[in-house]
C-alpha cells in the first residue's frame, strides 16, 4: 500500500503538478467501478457494491436557486474548478475538462503541501430538453479517478441540475478508500476531511453564484 507522495514545501507551480502528473501512474482502483459515479447516488445495487468493496460513500447536494441564468452560472463554475477554490485545496482552473485529462488536486492540510493525481474518467453534458422520468432540464457534470500515485483510491464526481421545478442543484458524489499507509493509518480523519471539503464546496458554489446575480 506504500508508494511514492508528491509533496511541495511551498503552493505547488504549474511545472510541480505537470512533473506529478506525468510521474503518475494508470487508475488504481477495479477497472470495473471506472464511470460508477455516473450513475445515482441514490442506487442501492452501487452502493451495497461499494460498501463490500470497502469503500466510503460521500455525497452532499445543495439548492443553488431557480432558472436558467443560475443553472448557466453553475455550469461555468464547475468547469472552471471554482468548486475547488478553496484556500487549502486547489485545481488549476486552465485545466479543460475534457474525458481523459490528467490533473492534479493540490492539499495543504499540515505545512507541506500534497499533490494527488487523478484522470477525468467521464463527462455528462445533456442538453436543454424535457426528461420527465429522470426530471431534469439540463444536467452537466464529471467524474475523475485517482492514479497511482494518489493517497486514496476511488471516484468522484461534481454535477449541476436543473430540474423539472426550475430548482438547480450542486452535487458531489465520490466512493474511496485508503491507497497509502498513511491514509489507512489515519482515515477516520480523511473521512472528516472529505466532508469538511464537500460542505466547503458547496458554500463556495452557492456564494458564487449569489454574487454573480447581485
Amino acid at each position: 500500500m506504500a508508494g511514492k507522495i508528491f509533496l511541495s514545501w511551498s503552493r505547488p507551480t504549474h511545472e510541480q503538478q505537470q512533473g506529478c502528473i506525468a510521474s503518475a501512474g494508470e487508475f488504481n482502483y477495479d477497472s470495473t467501478l471506472h464511470g460508477a459515479t455516473a450513475l445515482s447516488a441514490d442506487d442501492k445495487s452501487l452502493q451495497n457494491i461499494l460498501t463490500k468493496n470497502g469503500f466510503f460513500i460521500n455525497r452532499s447536494r445543495v439548492l443553488l436557486g431557480t432558472g436558467p441564468i443560475t443553472y448557466a452560472l453553475a455550469k461555468s463554475a464547475i468547469l472552471s474548478w471554482r468548486h475547488f477554490g478553496l484556500r487549502w485545496t486547489f485545481v488549476d482552473p486552465q485545466t479543460p475538462v475534457e474525458k481523459g485529462r490528467r490533473f492534479c488536486v493540490c492539499v495543504n492540510e499540515l505545512l507541506p503541501w500534497v499533490m494527488m493525481p487523478l484522470q477525468i474518467a467521464y463527462v455528462a453534458n445533456a442538453s436543454v430538453q424535457p426528461r420527465p422520468a429522470a426530471g431534469i432540464k439540463a444536467s452537466v457534470g464529471f467524474g475523475s479517478g485517482t492514479l497511482r500515485g494518489h493517497l486514496l483510491a476511488g471516484e468522484e464526481r461534481f454535477s449541476v441540475q436543473w430540474d423539472e421545478n426550475d430548482r438547480v442543484w450542486y452535487e458531489i458524489f465520490s466512493f474511496s478508500k485508503p491507497a497509502h499507509i498513511l491514509t489507512a493509518i489515519g482515515y477516520p480523519y480523511v473521512r472528516l476531511r472529505q466532508k469538511c471539503f464537500a460542505q466547503q464546496s458547496t458554500e463556495a458554489m452557492v456564494k458564487h453564484v449569489t454574487a454573480q446575480q447581485s
